[in-house]
């Protein structure tokens, strides 16, 4: 096959394009390059071997594998798999709405497929389908070998598998969740919700949030340490821009939601009072942990549709996006207030008018910098030459979708007429239409990279027709809830008048499911019959996937990518390469070329080659997760009495041992430095960026538990509040150990850098054994309050005092863990060239200190 990708229709040796003429596929109006892109042929040979990685034919390959685009492969695949899940309850919701008080499904049974639906939509499908492009596009964009921790990239994504295979196990557990997806306060509390398959979707979430805990540290970690030297953040691409915002609301929103989670789980499991104590305002504290994370994720779900939105319409108009840096900002301010207007999904309850009039405002001030990317993409439409391909027609419906949703939201943000329509099926309509609009792009998205993923071009005729489908039952399917606005949210009797409207409704359901059945046979059959596809299938791209073969080989690149000269080249290593370009995003200058390791420039790239070649295959990121699904399965029935559960989370804890161990013994290279651009990190390696990342998180998590414990004391009473410690010296004492042993610490860190094998070893020991003293002391404590008649279950005091301390004293026993297979290698001598993981756990004990130092005087003295 030739590599040549420039037959296209050209007059007069010039392509013409919306009015612009274009000379060597630059065009010549001062808009950014739009380069051809020329890159190797594609080859039959898979390289994957000489990393540990089977042939894509195997079905081993895809446990084992770390490497980003099998990855993100998986992700996607996952993903439709729970859109399929999801869409069916979906059609099963449809079929009861087609008459008043239907008896398609039980009571029961169809708040479950409410809740199941929202849950497995919001969760499953939306932001893993978003994440499978990110995986596989973001590397590939900022010229990167893979994302910077592979082993933990493939870790996020077993534990997404097995998060949701865990909720479905909830179905045989005699009922699943039946809440609602918001799993709204007291109702989602044992007295309430009894069945075991409740218990169970609450730790699937929170095995979820683990997931997106360990992938945003990833991410975060490779877009601000591993761009190619020359691609600054100013110049990145757009979708890479909407990843790396995407993944720092992720990191402090589901933080919050996993402090709600894991409040809700030992309400349910170990018998707390949190939620249950509506005297105390423990329903309205649900309220205000789940929209702190609740409405951020809105943003989480569409900044990355938002992203392959400008990317397709980049590409198919022939023209950079309008206003690029404005839209940058736009982003970067949505992100910031996304946190600032939770409340107003709180307008219903007891919070004071002046409060409720702060979040309105805030709320009909986010909706301002949407205006400016709305605009922006439709000028960018106005000023280039469209091309009605299938990626552009999902693209730009998604942006008409998303107007009318956004149009209905405001609604919603002002006080008066949220108070008329919270409740109803406006708020569900104006929720699909900007979600499932979000979707619509992302669909788009399955279109415009499928040809780079697959190496085969879709067929397009089908790909109309299922957006033609999509389209028009999307529309029959959502529009019609605006008339019949006043239908009573998952409730499936309503007033006769509206019969019409639902049941035309349903017919949209379905043709909007159908639709997806044309999209699954289009690609499946594409993948076997569908046209070879070139590096570059489209016109006018401007970014760097598209500058290598389709599919891109195991280590992407055919040398080491840099923008510095102003575009996209690639700098030899070692020998003759083939090499390809791109324009920069957003950057100026023409296309170059690079030969012999010398840019046409005249300069060099810094740097050196890797010092090992990197691996690509392990299967201790699968191991890990199975053992947290037989954990997490097994105290979802702990208190049932049977031994079955027992035995299922002690299996999994034994396992999930010996996994971690297995993974820290395992030898692995994944990419090695020194990479490109780094601001404002360029001094601070991988792993201590990644902790910090890590700990940033972290203490999200615990200000939300201090925050949850002063909401229910004020609520409750400040001078009333029973303080549960009676003494507050066993607290003292722990506060002096822990502070020694941070000291301890300390000076293992210099005995390593002098090469004290015995300095080392004596000094992790004594933190070890410190350690061990503060949780002694604490169960010495603790066993004292259970004979006095404090424990969990008691009140909410001693609910709030046990779990938030008993948090802590968690972090410390994983400390503990580490410390001791530290002091084994150290006894073997390791540590002593390479002092660095000594560094990354004394940041991790640092902080388990530091957050003592806020509980002592919380609970103990105040």
């Amino acid at each position: 096959m030739s590599d040549d990708t420039t037959s296209r229709e050209t007059d007069g040796g010039h392509e013409t394009d919306g009015g612009r003429e274009t000379d060597g596929g630059r065009e010549t109006d001062g808009g950014h390059a739009t380069a051809d892109l020329p890159v190797a042929d594609r080859t039959t040979s898979d390289p994957s071997h000489e990393h540990g990685l089977p042939p894509l034919s195997s079905i081993r390959r895809w446990f084992v594998t770390t490497n980003h685009k099998d990855v993100g492969i998986l992700y996607l695949v996952t993903s439709l798999f729970f859109l399929v899940f999801g869409g069916v309850l979906a059609l099963l919701i449809r079929l009861q709405l087609l008459q008043p008080g239907g008896t398609i499904l039980s009571d029961a049974a169809y708040n479950q497929a409410v809740s199941s639906h929202g849950l497995l939509m919001v969760f499953w499908f939306l932001s893993p389908l978003a994440f499978g492009f990110a995986n596989y596009v973001v590397p590939l964009q900022i010229g990167a070998k893979d994302l910077a921790f592979p082993r933990l990239n493939a870790l996020s994504y077993w534990l997404y598998l097995f998060s949701g295979a865990l909720f479905g196990v909830s179905f045989f557990q005699g009922g699943t969740f039946s809440g609602g997806w918001t799993m709204y306060a007291p109702l989602n509390v044992p007295i309430y919700m009894p069945n075991i398959g409740a218990t169970t979707v609450v730790l699937a979430l929170l095995m979820f949030t683990a997931s997106v805990t360990v992938g945003g540290v990833n991410f975060l970690t490779t877009i601000h340490r591993m761009r190619a030297p020359g691609l600054t953040l100013r110049r990145m691409p757009l979708f890479t821009w909407t990843i790396l915002l995407t993944v720092w609301m992720m990191l402090f929103a589901f933080a919050a939601l996993l402090a709600a989670l894991l409040i809700l789980s030992s309400d349910r499991i170990l018998g707390t009072v949190y939620f249950s104590a509506t005297d105390s305002g423990g329903s309205l504290l649900w309220a205000h942990l789940f929209w702190f994370f609740g409405h951020p994720e809105v943003y989480i779900v569409f900044f990355p549709a938002l992203g392959a939105m400008a990317e397709i319409f980049q590409t198919f108009s022939g023209r950079r996006i309008v206003g690029r840096k404005w839209f940058i900002a736009a982003m970067v301010l949505v992100a910031l207030q996304s946190f600032l207007v939770w409340m107003h999904h709180m307008f219903l309850t007891a919070i004071n008018l002046p409060v409720k009039t702060l979040f309105m405002a805030t709320t009909i001030g986010i909706s301002l910098p949407f205006d400016l990317m709305v605009f922006a993409l439709i000028y960018t439409t106005i000023k280039g030459r469209i091309r009605f391909k299938t990626p552009f027609l999902f693209a730009f419906g998604a942006l008409a979708l998303f107007i009318l949703g956004g149009i209905t939201g405001v609604f919603l943000g002002a006080v008066v007429l949220d108070f008329e329509f919270r409740g109803t099926y406006w708020v569900v309509a104006h929720f699909h239409y900007v979600m499932v609009g979000g979707v619509t792009a992302l669909v788009g998205a399955i279109y415009y990279w499928y040809p780079k993923m697959t190496g085969r071009m879709y067929d397009e005729f089908l790909g109309q027709v299922h957006f033609a489908l999509f389209f028009v039952g999307f529309n029959l399917l959502y529009f019609p809830m605006f008339i019949a606005w006043e239908t009573p949210r998952r409730v499936f009797d309503y007033p006769v008048g509206f019969t019409p409207w639902h049941q035309l409704a349903t017919v949209g359901a379905f043709l909007l499911g159908g639709s997806f059945l044309v999209m699954f046979y289009n690609l499946y059959s594409s993948l076997a019959t569908g046209e070879e596809a070139a590096g570059d299938p489209w016109r006018y791209v401007s970014t760097a996937e598209w500058a290598v073969p389709s599919p891109p080989p195991l280590e992407n690149f055919p040398g080491r990518p840099s923008y510095d000269g102003g575009s996209l080249e690639f700098l030899e290593e070692a020998g003759p390469r083939p090499s390809g370009v791109a324009a920069a995003d957003g950057g100026p200058g023409t296309a170059t070329r690079s030969d012999g390791g010398v840019a046409a420039h005249g300069h060099a790239i810094e740097g050196h080659a890797d010092d090992h070649a990197e691996s690509h295959a392990s299967i201790w990121p699968f191991g890990i997760a199975l053992a947290g699904f037989f954990v997490l399965l097994g105290l979802s029935g702990i208190n049932s009495g049977g031994t079955t559960y027992a035995g299922l989370a002690v299996a999994g804890g034994l396992l999930g041992g010996y996994t971690l161990v297995g993974m820290a013994r395992e030898t692995f290279h994944g990419p090695s430095g020194p990479f490109g651009e780094s601001w404002p990190f360029a001094k601070v390696e991988n792993t201590k960026l990644g902790m910090w990342f890590f700990l940033a998180s972290d203490v999200v998590l615990f200000g939300a538990l201090i925050g949850s414990y002063v909401f229910i004391r004020v609520a409750f009473g400040w001078a009333d509040w029973h303080i549960v410690p009676h003494n507050p010296i066993p607290g003292l004492m722990n506060t002096y150990i822990l502070l020694t042993s941070s000291f301890a610490v300390v000076m293992a860190m210099v005995a390593a850098q002098k090469g004290s094998r015995n300095g080392l070893v004596a000094s992790l020991l004594v933190t070890l054994l410190l350690g061990l003293g503060f949780l002694g002391n604490k169960g010495i404590e603790w066993y004292e309050l259970y004979h006095e008649g404090e424990w969990l279950s008691t009140s909410v005091e001693t609910s709030t005092y046990f779990l938030t301390t008993g948090l802590h004293a968690a972090h410390v026993i994983v400390g503990l863990f580490i410390v001791l297979y530290m002091l084994v290698r150290a006894w073997n001598g390791a540590y002593l060239d390479d002092d660095r993981p000594v560094e990354y756990f004394g940041l991790y004990w640092h902080f388990v200190d530091i957050v003592w130092l806020f509980l002592f005087p919380l609970f103990y003295i105040l």
